[in-house]
């Protein structure tokens, strides 16, 4: 299967929210935050069984983050 992938760019306090969506979407395989300026801040490898308790330390880093920049883009890569 090839690889796709998709950016969106949000502000900082709607992060987690943004994340969340995409999770729920599905067939994710990676998400990777950045700065405005292209740095990597946090990247979550995903597994399709991922669900609940394990993914809230995850969302807790990217709420972490998110109090910190003001913009980020999100890029999703999918199978």
């Amino acid at each position: 299967m090839a690889k796709k992938q998709e950016e969106f760019s949000v502000k900082g306090e709607d992060v987690v929210k943004k994340v969340k969506e995409i999770i729920k979407e599905g067939n994710v395989r990676r998400i990777i935050i950045k700065d405005k300026k292209g740095k990597t801040l946090i990247e979550l490898p995903l597994t399709i069984g991922v669900v609940g308790a394990l993914l809230a330390p995850p969302l807790a880093a990217v709420g972490a983050i998110a109090a910190l920049v003001t913009e980020c883009t999100i890029a999703v890569e999918r199978e």
